[in-house]
């Protein structure tokens, strides 16, 4: 049996936890499901809303994903579901392809779920889990104040009653701007009332989601008061049941297009995705596999597809209510997804009086809600130039649009990368009274360098692409007084070399040599030795030492004996 479970285990951790579930966490999961649902229900309701399509879809988004990954997935608190950040790029994406025809924009949405759910399995064969570190912690917090930013002013048309404002969401705030005056005075009171009822459940009843409190509140006002012949938008007539499975349609002349959104939506929102899981599992004492969750979050998306839904990610809300609640294992998503199949069953036809003012009001709060203004202050703080990469993928969302926002994330990222490997910091170590080993002289100014010697430190691998810069630096640092004879490279933080590395390196040794001065290593040697021997180089060409006290002392030794005339002592070990 342990057998069986770890086979299960390998290809869907969630389903060998759930094979060996204890009864006593049935009580905190259930609790916590339908916390969880109570918080899905609106929110995916106002998400199929700002990704372009009816209610029912976003609740159809909250179920069977939910039920896939508590199958394939290793966290046991995350919950997958409609995302603003997804929904923003599916718009983006999808809407211009689609061209006004609501046919088209559902069978592209579910090609794209579909494309992207392909791409993640994939990556997850490929093992490229390791992109969760891709995106780094400034980008990702501008790329989400950007998409934040993107849906508070889209929501401004539904809260106003303004119609007729369509194109880059930015042009659409400006025309809407011109037109205030036609502002829809009781569309426009009922987004107040929303407002006023989140806030204040928000005090009063801290416990239950606010955005279930505004909804419900306006949608019986609506009611009462019939409001929808006063011109309020609502809903509508929600169909009732569960969706079935259908065959995604592939349009070849698409390809183009989705392919490369497909491609940064999984990026993004498994970068997002492990942000999360990763959180909450440091919080709660476990570890999750970024590889089979890449998997879990293809199989997610290709199962969204196939049942009317439509692209999803990791959600913050929802996974945070599970922990809040009690959720102790991957059972807390089936039965929140069972609570929302059951609302879908039985519970729509409230759902029809619920104002389309109200979900612009849920979706503008909780837009806010996903404005970090308080980790760019520490960005900014701790360094200027991550906090310009930060507002650079906000503006790059604002201006250009989510889908392109990704394409700026993504470059930035390799930017970023490009300068921290290119360009890695080089130091001159010395001597400092009463420490031991060797320091930077950058940063203690009572160090000492040995009397004819500077030992160089290169802080990364050397490799093509900073060949050149660890040339230069080194050749500078050779050049730092005339009494320096002997230069001794500490290779411990070199960790990596590759065929251009070890010719940048004999053509180094070779310019100091012609000048009188010797290259020696220290650190690695047997690492050296074989990367040498593998490339064809000769190991004896560069004496490496053990350490770099080894390396001075061995050195400071053959000086003393050529000045005293006899034979050097060896140079090798």
């Amino acid at each position: 049996m342990p057998a069986v479970n770890d086979a299960i285990g390998r290809w869907a951790p969630g389903l060998a936890a759930l094979l060996n579930y204890r009864r006593g966490d049935l009580g905190y999961d259930l609790r916590a499901g339908l916390a969880v649902a109570a918080v899905a229900i609106p929110v995916g309701i106002a998400y199929a809303e700002l990704a372009g399509f009816r209610p029912e879809i976003g609740l159809y988004s909250s179920i069977f994903p939910l039920v896939a990954y508590a199958i394939f997935g290793s966290s046991r608190q995350l919950v997958l579901g409609p995302d603003a950040a997804t929904c923003a790029v599916i718009a983006s994406a999808v809407g211009p392809l689609a061209a006004g025809n609501a046919d088209n924009y559902a069978a592209l949405s579910a090609q794209l779920a579909l494309l992207t759910g392909v791409i993640c399995v994939l990556a997850s064969f490929l093992r490229l889990g390791v992109l969760a570190d891709f995106l780094s912690k400034p980008i990702l917090v501008g790329f989400m104040n950007g998409i934040a930013i993107t849906i508070i002013f889209g929501q401004l048309a539904k809260i106003t009653g303004i119609e007729g404002t369509s194109g880059h969401v930015m042009a659409a705030t400006a025309a809407l701007a011109m037109r205030i005056g036609e502002a829809h005075p009781p569309t426009l009171a009922v987004a107040l009332a929303a407002f006023a009822l989140m806030l204040a459940s928000g005090r009063l009843l801290p416990s239950v989601p606010s955005a279930v409190v505004a909804m419900a509140g306006c949608a019986l006002a609506v009611f009462l008061l019939e409001l929808d012949l006063s011109g309020v938008k609502t809903l509508g007539i929600v169909p009732a049941g569960l969706p079935g499975v259908m065959a995604v349609r592939l349009d070849p002349s698409a390809f183009a297009e989705l392919v490369p959104a497909a491609g940064g939506l999984a990026l993004v929102s498994f970068t997002s995705m492990m942000l999360t899981s990763r959180s909450f599992a440091s919080r709660n004492g476990y570890e999750v596999d970024p590889d089979k969750d890449f998997a879990a979050l293809g199989v997610a998306n290709a199962v969204s597809a196939l049942t009317h839904g439509f692209a999803i990610s990791g959600a913050d809300s929802r996974t945070a209510m599970s922990d809040a609640t009690g959720g102790r294992s991957h059972a807390t998503a089936l039965f929140a997804a069972a609570a929302v199949a059951l609302v879908l069953v039985f519970l729509t036809a409230p759902l029809r009086y619920v104002p389309v003012a109200a979900l612009g009001a849920v979706l503008v709060m909780a837009g806010i809600s996903l404005v970090d203004a308080a980790t760019l202050r520490l960005i900014y703080r701790a360094d200027r130039s991550e906090a310009a990469i930060c507002v650079i993928a906000t503006l790059g969302v604002v201006l250009l649009g989510a889908t392109q926002g990704i394409l700026v994330a993504v470059v930035l990222a390799l930017l970023r990368f490009v300068r921290l490997t290119a360009r890695p910091r080089v130091e001159v170590l010395g001597r400092v009274a009463g420490m031991p080993g060797f320091h930077a002289l950058s940063r203690h100014a009572g160090a000492a360098e040995p009397e004819g010697i500077v030992i160089f430190r290169f802080n990364g691998p050397l490799v093509f692409f900073n060949a050149g810069h660890f040339r230069q630096t080194l050749l500078a640092a050779a050049r730092r007084g005339d009494a320096h004879v002997s230069v001794v490279l500490d290779l411990i933080p070199v960790t990596e070399v590759d065929v251009t590395g070890l010719f940048t390196l004999k053509e180094v040794s070779v310019l100091l040599a012609a000048r009188g001065v010797r290259l020696v290593g220290a650190g690695r040697q047997t690492e050296w030795r074989h990367w040498m021997e593998a490339r064809g180089f000769d190991p004896a060409a560069f004496v490496i030492h053990p350490t770099l006290r080894h390396a001075v002392e061995a050195l400071q030794a053959q000086d003393a004996a050529a000045a005293d005339g006899a034979d050097p002592l060896p140079k090798g070990d």
